[in-house]
């Protein structure tokens, strides 16, 4: 196989129904059969299913991530935590939720109640609590990271069966907020809260001449921010939110509490370009008309307007489509250099762009593991589409392929749960914390049962 195969696979349209083969979401790798798949209905099931059992195991969450994370041989065991989900207590500063509960009914509880997180949300929202956290997902804003940090405590079974609670100010918590799955299996998650916010977003379109300033600009005036890189049109297109006033939080209320938009006919300044991202997105995946999920995240911004609505309304759109899906986090303070290289090069090299750049910006992570630890964080996003026939545009991918080797060269780190090419990083050095991470994993789980033919490699060379 290719490196570019292994790299980003081919996706699988056919699946018959009762095929024993158990494949990750995007269809594009087997995890391993149905069979070796168990669902402990409760934290002391799991705890006597780990005891009992022999060989790996490995938890599917919502199956989001690239095949490696998730694959066993066929000896050892998937689990589907589904039942260890749901809202388990609260008091007036947290809310405990199962481990396995969906962000969606998180961030859904959370609104019912009037809280909110203090990080900004994921885009995608039928992603698990554990897996996100796992993974370093995050969202935007300089003043918040990932959903790791709102995180006060986090309950594992480890991989003898035993129960240990991380508690925020123990010495190894932050090994367990962004654990790769390898510490032990998260059960419950405590997270912290804040009084829910409702937020005005201001959208834009210009020239990304000044990008360079303008995005620092951009985050350090606002509290939410998240932009689009149209790099063929030399054009941003922004999202730029603070706290609405009282009138705009009057008409959000009077209107139930549904988003809010505030100009009639809309913008249509980014217009012209949508059509020419939606050619390029169309050829590449070989989808005629208008159809298809995928289209959706650009025809979204055709006629713009300013909104109103709280956190996860504005700001949780991911629309869940198959997709190779690289996300990188370089230092803040290197980003005007690296968008000055991404300029020359594209200059120079003419790439074919199947989508916008997406640029969220975060805080400091105090994760060992967060993509943004210790640092605050410019996250440089891309995106190839499957195309019907579950190939992928090869233009698209060299594209991939060459923007990543730029990053890494310039400290990047890659976010856990999407796509990266692991050879172009020196672990070591680009977490202080390695070390540390390793040491305690191989002190919680010596034989390496929560690992597989990815994880333990990965944390033993």
């Amino acid at each position: 196989m290719s490196r570019a195969a292994r790299l980003y696979p081919l996706r699988q349209t056919h699946i018959e129904p009762d095929d024993d083969a158990l494949w990750n979401w995007a269809q594009n790798a087997q995890i391993g059969s149905r069979h070796q798949v168990q669902r402990p209905a409760s934290e002391a099931e799991l705890q006597r299913l780990i005891r009992e059992s022999h060989g790996q195991i490995r938890v599917i969450g919502s199956k989001l991530s690239p095949g490696r994370m998730l694959h066993v041989s066929e000896s050892d065991v998937l689990l589907d935590l589904s039942a260890l989900s749901g809202q388990l207590a609260s008091n007036e500063q947290s809310v405990t939720f199962g481990g396995a509960t969906p962000l969606e009914q998180v961030y859904r509880s959370l609104t019912e109640m009037n809280r909110m997180l203090a990080s900004s949300p994921g885009v995608i929202a039928i992603q698990t609590l554990a897996g996100a956290m796992a993974t370093g997902t995050h969202g935007q804003g300089l003043q918040q990271s990932s959903i790791a940090d709102e995180a006060l405590a986090i309950r594992m079974v480890l991989a003898d069966g035993s129960v240990r609670e991380f508690v925020r100010g123990e010495a190894d918590f932050p090994a367990a907020q962004v654990s790769l799955g390898a510490l032990g299996i998260v059960t419950a998650v405590t997270l912290r809260t804040e009084p829910l916010c409702i937020f005005t977003c201001h959208k834009n379109a210009v020239s990304a001449d000044t990008l360079e300033e303008d995005l620092l600009r951009w985050n350090n005036d606002y509290p939410l921010s998240k932009a689009w890189w149209f790099v063929d049109d030399n054009l941003m297109h922004f999202w730029n939110a603070h706290e609405a006033s009282d009138d705009e939080r009057q008409r959000y209320e009077a209107q139930g509490r549904q988003v809010v938009e505030h100009d009639g006919e809309g913008d249509d300044s980014l217009n012209d370009t949508i059509d020419q991202t939606l050619a390029h997105m169309h050829r590449d995946t070989q989808i005629q008309g208008k159809g298809g999920k995928q289209f959706r995240t650009v025809t979204r911004f055709r006629d713009f307007t300013d909104v109103t609505g709280d956190i996860y309304q504005l700001f949780c759109r991911g629309i869940a489509v198959p997709q190779i899906n690289v996300e990188i986090g370089v230092p803040l303070a290197k980003t005007p250099a690296i968008i000055r290289r991404i300029k020359q090069w594209y200059a120079e090299h003419r790439p074919h762009m199947h989508y916008p750049i997406i640029l969220r910006c975060t805080g400091a992570s105090s994760a060992w593991l967060s993509p943004a630890a210790d640092q605050p964080t410019c996250f440089f996003g891309f995106v190839v589409y499957y195309a019907d026939d579950g190939s992928l545009s090869q233009e698209g991918l060299h594209f991939l392929t060459e923007v990543e080797k730029l990053l890494a060269e310039e400290g990047g780190r890659p976010h856990w749960g999407k796509y990266y090419d692991e050879e172009r990083y020196n672990w070591r050095e680009i977490y202080p914390q390695w070390d540390a991470f390793r040491a305690l994993r191989n002190q919680l789980d010596p034989q390496g049962r929560l690992g597989n033919d990815y994880i333990t490699p990965l944390l033993t060379d």
